[in-house]
């Protein structure tokens, strides 16, 4: 390789480093909840390449709070052992049985799985569920279209454990699993978890990573993404339809959490590889990003 060729390559990565260089002291000291499911998840690389991205906002002084899904692991643990899953709504029915799946699967393999990973790659790593130390208060979620079962919804949630751990310099994992006052156990939408858990700690962002590029206005259409809008223009998007379907709730959620102290929430796409990283510390960023107000140049 000549030393032309050399240097090149050398002012590339030194011009990535200056351009990371502002966003790094913009997000240093401030807490990012990332909310982490979908094919990220299922891909061992990927997987890997994402812890990647987490120790490294650890290592430039982000706080850390990611909370993980883990459905299609339940469903298959459920086939297994001979339990066929059911869904109301979009939400899985949990009866006994299926509530010992769950937290078979995300507190005891999901969960300490992310954490090994994490400090595998020099984080320092803790796994909760969000029953621990009644970190979230849980109630039955009412559904007019059926029983669900052991499904919960928020009804309380105490940060000062996660706050506890962030100061002291750990990544929090959390699983959504929380309990109600008798101690019965909740499974809890990961997505209204991380919505909750955001809005409570005041997040600088909420970073929900999915199975799509982000919000479309043509969901044939990757090209159609939008990288930008605010939560009247995503109100607007919902009652024309062109957010349909299982983005909704996701829409709706963000709006919630913007509009209960959370700064801007981010939809990307988990499938891409340090994707993270790109929407944190470069200007053109990537996916959807959703903040409080009117309308912006998009429109």
């Amino acid at each position: 390789m000549s030393k032309d060729v050399k240097q090149g390559i050398g002012n590339g990565r030194v011009g990535t480093l200056i351009e990371a260089l502002p966003y790094m002291r913009k997000w240093a000291g401030k807490t990012v909840v990332v909310k982490y499911g979908g094919a990220a998840m299922t891909d061992p690389e990927l997987e890997r390449s994402v812890m990647k991205d987490l120790v490294l906002m650890h290592y430039v002084g982000v706080r850390v709070v990611l909370v993980h899904g883990g459905g299609p692991r339940i469903s298959d643990m459920m086939e297994r052992l001979g339990h066929e899953p059911k869904f109301v709504s979009g939400l899985r029915v949990t009866d006994e049985p299926t509530m010992e799946i769950v937290q078979m699967v995300l507190v005891g393999s999901i969960g300490q799985g992310l954490v090994s990973l994490l400090n595998a790659e020099g984080g320092r790593a803790v796994g909760i569920a969000c029953k621990d130390a009644n970190l979230i208060a849980a109630c039955k979620k009412e559904c007019e279209a059926g029983d669900l079962g052991f499904v919960g919804e928020v009804e309380n949630i105490d940060t000062r454990l996660i706050d506890t751990l962030n100061v002291a310099g750990y990544i929090v994992v959390l699983t959504p699993v929380g309990s109600d006052v008798t101690g019965k156990s909740y499974n809890i939408n990961a997505d209204t978890v991380a919505c909750a858990v955001a809005q409570a700690l005041a997040a600088e962002k909420l970073i929900i990573l999915s199975d799509v590029p982000g919000v479309l206005r043509d969901v044939s259409d990757p090209q159609s993404l939008i990288s930008k809008m605010t939560t009247r223009e995503a109100d607007r998007l919902i009652a024309d339809g062109v957010v349909n379907e299982g983005m909704i709730p996701k829409v709706e959620a963000a709006v919630g959490a913007i509009g209960n102290g959370v700064t801007s929430v981010h939809m990307i796409d988990g499938r891409v590889e340090h994707s993270l990283l790109v929407e944190l510390f470069t200007e053109e960023g990537i996916g959807t990003m959703i903040v409080a107000g009117g309308d912006t140049s998009d429109e």
